[in-house]
Formats: structure tokens, sequence, C-alpha cells
């Protein structure tokens, strides 16, 4: 247990870095193979829907056929995308490779790791402690994200000073996030036994559907909200804002990478700020009533006139957007079994996974159209101030083990 917990800290660093590193470049290394943005949209909405499928699979299997072995899987998973991705532009192959394969187009977290980890890690903290941690676990994720963007991005920009051609830049940039995807693989391995389900998890997996049981109806209730949000946020995935930034004001990779570092760094923050709040106004209230401004931001974001202030609004989004996801993911540990836990967060992964599923797609639609582009911005915000509202009056009666 004691190398455990570094371990999984470890691994969550090195695989956000690697998801922000390919996010800065992903659609411009697309657009480069000679894909339009309605095919750009369209292969990011197949990764997600991809993710939906291959992560419900390990994850509603993780508890009872072993939770390292499955993390292992996912890490071969992202490096079969990595190689495929770099070596074609064949739209067929890409899209059969999306489906299958696990690559990130937002920076933020895909495949079946989240879920497995947040449950090994419950089961290694008293509840006390468990938001907390997570809060930890968000923010070392976000700073890695936010190097990994400024990384990735500045090294498009030094490898075409250097004379390389956008499109073998971009290349070398998808091969890192390939070699990222063997380290993990190999630290997944050493993981103890502590970190896998309790016993009873395997008897009761078997008699139930996805893995879940008691907590079922609480989950699945959870999932339908998260769907709206997921479905919100895939609307303005890193990839699509990159490429939006680009169109609009012809902003560079390098530059893009300082842009999203500035952002995640900020996100970071914030969600190292949601356990402090959590501990006064509780998990369901800092969830909402954080989310509801952010939203705000989001939809002035294409309203701005000139470059620094879209960039200003985008940032101080940013620094309060983040102060959800360590609460909502510490809510959901909170109110299932110990043994429904992998099963309950890659339910509600998969919710999220299936929400965002069509949203890349609109937005490429979107961003092909000169006097939509800012469109994005504004139907995301307004869904999911939506979504808060929802959660609000449907959950703020249901309290967590350590506010009874």
């Amino acid at each position: 247990m004691k190398k455990d917990i570094p371990l999984l800290f470890t691994t969550r660093v090195i695989r956000m870095f690697g998801y922000g590193f390919l996010s800065v470049v992903l659609a411009l290394y697309l657009a480069q193979r000679g894909l339009s943005e309605a095919e750009i949209g369209l292969l990011l909405t197949l990764t997600l829907a991809g993710d939906a499928a291959v992560t419900l699979w390990i994850t509603t299997s993780a508890d009872r056929m072993g939770r390292r072995r499955m993390l292992v899987f996912g890490a071969g998973l992202m490096i079969m995308a990595g190689v495929v991705f770099s070596l074609t532009g064949n739209f067929i192959l890409l899209v059969v490779t999306a489906i299958i394969g696990v690559i990130s187009p937002s920076g933020n977290e895909i495949g079946p790791f989240l879920s497995i980890e947040q449950a090994a890690l419950s089961q290694l903290l008293p509840d006390e402690k468990r938001t907390q941690i997570f809060a930890w676990y968000n923010l070392v994720g976000s700073f890695a994200t936010a190097t990994g963007a400024l990384v990735g991005g500045g090294l498009a920009q030094l490898l075409q000073g250097a004379g390389y051609s956008p499109l073998n830049s971009y290349r070398a940039v998808l091969l890192g996030y390939t070699l990222i995807g063997v380290v993990l693989g190999d630290l997944f391995l050493l993981l103890s036994q502590a970190v896998e389900a309790p016993r009873l998890a395997e008897v009761v997996s078997i008699q139930s559907k996805f893995g879940l049981h008691k907590s079922r109806r609480v989950v699945l209730k959870l999932s339908s909200l998260f769907a709206i949000d997921a479905f919100a946020g895939g609307l303005v995935v890193q990839s699509m804002v990159a490429y939006w930034f680009n169109m609009k004001f012809g902003v560079q990779p390098a530059v893009l990478g300082s842009i999203f570092f500035g952002a995640n760094i900020l996100a970071g923050v914030s969600a190292l700020s949601a356990a402090w709040i959590a501990k006064r106004i509780g998990l369901i209230h800092t969830m909402v009533f954080t989310h509801i401004p952010s939203n705000i931001l989001l939809i002035l974001v294409p309203l701005m006139p000139t470059l620094p202030l879209a960039i200003l609004v985008f940032l101080l989004r940013f620094s309060i957007s983040q102060m959800d996801v360590p609460t909502r993911q510490s809510y959901t540990m909170a109110v299932v079994s110990p043994d429904e836990r992998s099963a309950a967060m890659g339910v509600t992964s998969i919710a999220r996974s299936v929400g965002a599923t069509l949203s890349p797609a609109i937005t490429g639609q979107l961003l092909a159209v000169p006097s939509l582009i800012g469109a994005p911005f504004l139907i995301a915000g307004i869904l999911k101030i939506v979504y808060d509202l929802l959660v609000w009056r449907g959950f703020r009666a249901l309290r967590p083990p350590e506010e009874v």
C-alpha cells in the first residue's frame, strides 16, 4: 500500500502529460493529413464512441478479472493508437483505430484508467481523506496536462523551425505519445495485490448487470446527468478549441501550447481548492455553485473581439472550471458500495464518453461555417448550466458518509 499510492499518482502524471502533449496538435495533424473539418470532427466523435465501448468492458470486468491486468491492457491500446495514427492518413484505418484504441482528443482523461485507479485509491484511503486526495490527484493531472500541452506545441514549433514539415513535426508528437504508453504499461505491472477489489466483487459482478447491484439506481441516475455535462464538454474539447483559436486568430502551435499550459495549471489549482470548499459547504454544493460561473465565462469566450480578451476569459473560466471534478468523483465513490466502485466509475465514465460522442462531429460542422464558429461555446455553456441545476435538484438530499 505504501508504494501503490505514489505509483498511481505517477501513472496519472505520465498519462495526462501524454494526453496534453498530443491534444494541442492532434486536429492540426489530421488537417495536414488532408482531412476536412467535418472529417476531423467525425473521427474525434468515433474516438470517443470507441472509448465508451472499450472502457465499459474493461472497467466493469476489472474488479473480477484484476485491476492491474486491465490497466496494462489499456496501456496496450494506447500504444496501438499512437502507432497507427503516426503511420497512416487513411481515413478508414484511422476510424478503426480511433474506435478500438485509446487516444485523447481533449487533453482530458480517457480510457479505463481513471475509473480503476480511483477505485483502488478509494480502497487504500479512509473516507475523510478521499476528497482531498482526489483533489491532489486531479491537481497533478492538470499540471501534467498543462506541461504536456506546452511541450507538445513547443516541440512541433521547434521542429518546424528546424526545417521539418508541419506533418512530420506533428508525427513526432504522436510517436512520443506511443512511448508514453509503453512506460505506463511497465509501471502498472509494479502495482501490488492491495489495489485489487474485495473478493466479494468476484461473486457479485457475475450475478449483476455491469458489476452493479445495490447502487445501480443511484449510479444510473448520476450517469444520465453526467452524460449531459459530457455532451456539452465534448463540443469544446481541447483539440477543437485549439483549432478554433488557430482559425479565428491565426494562433500558432507554440502559442496554443502556452494557452493550454496556463489553462490546465489554473484547472489544477481550482481542483485543489475544491477539497477546502467541500469541507465547508458539501460535495454537491461545491459541484454546482462553482460550475455555473465557469460556464457563464465559457459562453463569453467567443464573444470577445480580440485574442488577448478571448484568452483572458478562457483562462478565467479554467480558474474555477475543475472544482466539480474531484468532488464529483469523490461523491460517486462515497455513495456506492466498495465492491462496486470500479464498475460505478466505469459506468459513469461510459455515460460521459457516450454523452460526448456526437459533440466533436457537431463542432466540426459548426466550425466549417464562418458565422457559427462561436456556437459550440454558447451551446456548451447553456447545457452545462442546465446540468448543474438538475444535479442540485436531484442529489442535494443524498449525502456522503463523511457529511452525515
